[in-house]
């Protein structure tokens, strides 16, 4: 175990804190370990009830990975056999088994989805039962803005969201309100924040739905209802760049909204637009989440010897200098067989779900 992440009961719940705070619990290797390994030993113990899952600090519930060691990975990897045996595709490799375990839970599963939830994140709380977010709620999958693919099972998450707003938050990386988030289908239930002790003593005390029926309440109306009437035309385009020219051609009051879309979609890593279009394509026909996983898993590798991985690192977190240089330059420049390369089976695929 680590100290990276408490794992405590009380009176039949199952409690996983993850606890670096100062990282906004960003996860790393030990963390799912120690995250699988409390859920495993949960899974047949009859005194434990549920499991809830909160994130230390007052910041968020976990802001994601360490993409830092991911660039240091991808830097030092010139194809994708060598990538296989990366530090980062020992982490992806027991972390997406860790989304799996989580989706095909036993037991109520509860997720705290306080303040920044990014990414990684993402994986250990969309895949949950209860799914409760608040106020503070920020939620993103921002992975096109590195150079990187949605992953985690996100795919599969966005893929079945309403409509195109699955697509329209993969490939904007915008930021979502708890309210947002309900409505893309990521979350299931609000709280308001400082309603979130007395949910989890009712949790602890009387259960799941005794903690939902006097604590949960209207989540706040979401704009997305109805900026879905731009958003479902524009992001059923069949590439990135017809995306862009649909949403360039919105007119009246929804203009300003579509271009603002279409602006930060022109701004992503080309490359890695036109493939998650492609993997959320894909996921929506998904029978499962392992499915999905194992496609991610593949494309996650094939990231590390891309060109715009380490460099979407390097300008948003190294450098700072906001300004990657992307490779290829254009969604023009990109190849059906360049994004066709990223699915390419590895030769150890991901494998290993529990039964």
């Amino acid at each position: 175990m680590t100290d990276l992440v408490n794992v405590s009961t009380r009176d039949g719940i199952g409690h996983i804190e993850l606890n670096r705070p100062k990282a906004i619990n960003a996860l790393n290797h030990e963390m799912v370990v120690a995250f699988a390994e409390a859920l495993t030993a949960w899974s047949d113990d009859d005194s434990i009830r549920a499991v809830l899952v909160t994130g230390a600090g007052e910041r968020g519930l976990c802001a994601g990975g360490d993409i830092v060691a991911i660039r240091n990975d991808a830097l030092a990897v010139a194809d994708r056999a060598a990538g296989e045996q990366t530090g980062s595709a020992r982490f992806w490799w027991d972390e997406y088994l860790l989304n799996a375990q989580i989706g095909n839970y036993p037991k109520p599963y509860v997720a705290i989805m306080d303040g920044i939830v990014m990414g990684g994140g993402v994986g250990i709380s969309g895949h949950g039962s209860v799914r409760v977010v608040t106020e503070r709620t920020r939620l993103a999958m921002p992975e096109v803005g590195i150079g990187y693919i949605p992953d985690v099972g996100g795919t599969r998450l966005l893929s079945h969201a309403p409509g195109g707003l699955g697509i329209w938050a993969a490939l904007t990386a915008i930021h979502l309100s708890g309210a947002d988030a309900i409505a893309v289908g990521l979350a299931d239930h609000f709280v308001e924040s400082a309603k979130l002790p007395d949910f989890i003593d009712t949790l602890v005390s009387d259960g799941v739905e005794a903690a939902l029926a006097a604590h949960a309440g209207p989540a706040p109306e979401s704009a997305l209802t109805d900026a879905r009437r731009w958003i479902d035309p524009a992001f059923a385009a069949d590439s990135p760049g017809e995306i862009i020219e649909r949403l360039r051609a919105v007119e009246g009051d929804d203009a300003a909204a579509a271009t603002k879309a279409a602006d930060a979609i022109a701004a992503k890593s080309p490359i890695a637009l036109s493939v998650t279009l492609s993997s959320l394509r894909q996921a929506a026909a998904d029978p499962d989440l392992e499915t999905s996983l194992v496609r991610e898993f593949r494309v996650s590798i094939s990231a590390l010897t891309s060109h715009d991985l380490p460099e979407g690192i390097r300008a948003q977190v190294v450098d700072k200098d906001r300004s990657p240089s992307w490779k290829p330059a254009t969604l023009a420049e990109v190849t059906a067989d360049e994004v066709a390369a990223y699915f390419e089976p590895l030769e150890r695929d991901l494998t290993g779900f529990a039964p």
